[in-house]
């Protein structure tokens, strides 16, 4: 993000109350995004959502919805978020200083525990692709590492023995799309290409050093043509292995559910749960299952939460936005 657009944000973060935790998303990364006109995205993380939009409500009331602030203010919008959505609420189309604004606010425990256990697998989709962290008192980077890892493990799972690592952010960036009800009618059908063509650069800082790490255990090998070149991967079943044991445990869970599971004893002596896996197209398979099924119930219920949250005009408005994206890219 060039440093006039992050210089602005922080400005605009200084305009909320206090936050553990920021990160910018979306275009405006895009290195070659000169468009003052689109919209900046950014997520917030604290501890106490109904105090903080408390404090907000009594800051900058006209980022909310008007009929949720006077029919329960704070009490209503953290209810509708937690009880209705997956944890997160947005007010969009915030103007200040002639720019606009989209930020959502969620809980730092929902924050962690859906990047290491993917229960919603929402926020942590999010910070599987580049973002921008402006704050971060709870080093939840480091924590997002585990986050990372398991997104090149499905990655790894679902792609061929020969790949390009274009195809390998493609994929990674496809995951948190898998399932969500948005790409039927209001995503352009080729977002996933723009995001990864337009950070190409920032995928690979962020994805190199579990890269190497696959690299010295020699489940991948890079082709001499240069770090654009074809990826060669192991697909043998204990490759497989290795790559669900990486998935968020509730991932991990689920696909025990399906295909079984056996106990063992890890170093320490602990018990774990390993998946039955017969084959790596089964483990593939299964896994993909799964998380499609997660991303269908989080998109459907954020969808909903959204659309209450944001209110009839500004929802209608969103909405509209999205389809118009839509129907270009199919056009």
């Amino acid at each position: 993000m060039e440093n006039e657009n992050k210089a602005e944000v922080e400005s605009f973060i200084k305009e909320l109350p206090p936050v553990e935790f920021c990160c910018v998303y979306g275009s405006t990364l895009h290195p070659n995004n000169h468009d003052k006109s689109s919209m900046v995205d950014f997520i917030l993380g604290v501890a106490d959502p109904m105090q903080w939009h408390s404090d907000n409500l009594n800051l900058n009331r006209i980022h909310y919805a008007s009929w949720m602030v006077h029919l329960g203010g704070a009490k209503l919008i953290t209810e509708v978020a937690e009880g209705i959505g997956v944890g997160v609420h947005f007010n969009p189309f915030v103007t200040w200083n002639d720019r606009m604004f989209k930020y959502g606010i969620v809980r730092m425990h929902d924050l962690i525990r859906d990047v290491l256990t993917w229960d919603r697998f929402y926020l942590s989709g999010r910070l599987q692709k580049p973002v921008q962290i402006l704050v971060d008192n709870l080093e939840i980077a480091e924590v997002n590492s585990v986050n990372l890892k398991a997104a090149v493990a499905s990655a790894l799972l679902l792609l061929p023995s020969q790949f390009t690592e274009e195809d390998l952010y493609a994929k990674i960036c496809s995951l948190s799309y898998m399932g969500d009800l948005r790409m039927f009618f209001a995503e352009d059908k080729n977002k996933v290409k723009k995001i990864v063509q337009g950070q190409f650069d920032l995928f690979q800082s962020l994805y190199k050093p579990f890269l190497e790490e696959y690299e010295k255990k020699e489940l991948l090998r890079f082709s001499s043509s240069g770090v654009q070149g074809n990826i060669s991967q192991d697909c043998g079943l204990s490759a497989a292995h290795l790559h669900v044991s990486s998935l968020g445990s509730t991932i991990r869970s689920r696909m025990a559910m399906e295909l079984g599971d056996n106990k063992m004893l890890d170093e320490s002596g602990k018990v774990i749960h390993q998946v039955v896996i017969n084959s790596r197209e089964e483990a593939a398979k299964c896994m993909q299952k799964v998380l499609r099924r997660v991303v269908m119930v989080s998109s459907a219920r954020q969808a909903v939460s959204g659309l209450l949250a944001v209110g009839g005009v500004n929802g209608t408005r969103y909405l509209a936005n999205k389809i118009r994206k839509a129907w270009k890219s199919w056009s």
